[in-house]
């Protein structure tokens, strides 16, 4: 196993450590409740340093992403983020990911640390026919990036102490090249997938411990903590994103999976599968991954079936858990066509009962259900 830069103060601070993405990775610290509801109501600190990047540089850089990438990225300007995927030639997604744009030739791709070495082998490969060249105008430097998600509604007035760029202004979904914690330069990113709002903030690997130790004591006053992979996960599902492997996959597509809106059917942005993703826009699919709430007590969990109020079975859950905001379970899954509208009782097979929800979008920490 791989440990990350923060490996050790993970260790120090007693944090329950378990195998992710082929990384020593810390599942939780004070107890998933308790981290969920500090980065939703104060601010929390997740290591993401597991996760992969990759350079995309060159005159035909943007061509090739165009190309590899469900959005559009000749919308971004220098200093904007654009959530995507990488559509597969089948009509699936090879990943979903995150497209820095520095400037017109130079673009960073953020990507899920599982998957570091399947999306390189797909980039590499697709490359070719642009003749972008392994090492050179793509480059894999996930090894070389430590990084921290600082994520909650104080996030920003915490780290604004480390920094004389003014970052508590900064839109959702930019980021910058500055100074920080005494660092000569950072990426500072106000993205995250928490639905909390805050930060990311990527530096190089030497360093780390500068930056881990500042972001702690600027944030003290804020009431900070270190937030585990536990609490991620419950957080990205309380706000409705979704999580490769289990909500999006090699067989769904952006449109199954509610996500048409990072797909953009713009003239000139031929993207591997597009006629596939269109014919699904155009036509419907049959099936559609939709949020829900439950009304009766039970927690949802991943391969639970979901049923129709006649006792029909019309789906299957993707993801659930206990949400710590609302005390109510949540989850996503994938719904037959005719059984998905918002408002719809469903039903979920817990053990051998049949529990009652209701479909809603998220956030479901704010749904009314």
């Amino acid at each position: 196993m791989k440990n990350t830069p923060f490996t050790k103060y993970h260790i120090e601070l007693g944090a329950r450590m378990a195998p992710f993405a082929g990384y020593n990775m810390p599942i939780e610290y004070s107890g998933i409740n308790d981290e969920h509801i500090t980065v939703r109501e104060k601010v929390g600190v997740f290591d993401v340093s597991h996760m992969g990047e990759i350079w995309v540089k060159g005159p035909k850089a943007l061509d090739f992403l165009q190309t590899v990438t469900s959005n559009d990225v000749s919308a971004l300007f220098d200093g904007k983020v654009q959530y995507s995927c990488f559509p597969n030639d089948k009509g699936g997604i090879v990943d979903d990911l995150l497209v820095y744009r520095v400037n017109a030739e130079t673009y960073l791709l953020v990507v899920n640390a599982a998957n570091i070495e399947k999306d390189w082998n797909w980039l590499c490969e697709q490359g070719k026919k642009f003749g972008l060249t392994p090492g050179k105008e793509l480059y894999n430097a996930s090894d070389e990036f430590a990084q921290l998600a600082v994520q909650g509604p104080l996030a920003l007035k915490a780290m604004q102490k480390l920094t004389t760029e003014n970052v508590v202004d900064m839109e959702y979904y930019t980021f910058k090249k500055i100074p920080f914690a005494g660092i000569k330069e950072v990426i500072f990113s106000t993205t995250g997938y928490t639905g909390a709002g805050g930060c990311e903030i990527y530096c190089a690997n030497e360093d780390a411990d500068k930056l881990w130790k500042a972001v702690f004591e600027a944030g003290a006053e804020y009431g900070i903590k270190p937030i585990g992979l536990g609490a991620r996960d419950t957080l990205r599902l309380e706000a409705g994103f979704c999580l490769y492997g289990n909500d999006i996959n090699d067989s769904t597509s952006a449109i199954e999976a509610g996500l048409g809106w990072i797909t953009k059917f713009v003239p000139g942005k031929n993207f591997i599968s597009r006629d596939v993703w269109e014919k699904h826009k155009n036509e419907g699919t049959d099936r559609r991954l939709k949020g829900f709430v439950m009304i009766d007590r039970g927690i949802p969990r991943q391969h639970y079936l979901i049923y129709d109020v006649q006792g029909n079975e019309i789906g299957e859950v993707t993801s659930g858990t206990m949400s710590p905001m609302s005390k109510q379970g949540v989850g996503m899954g994938y719904i037959k066509k005719g059984h998905w509208n918002d408002g719809n009782e469903i039903y979920i097979g817990i053990r051998d009962k049949k529990l009652k929800a209701k479909i809603v979008k998220p956030p479901f920490h704010l749904a009314k259900v």
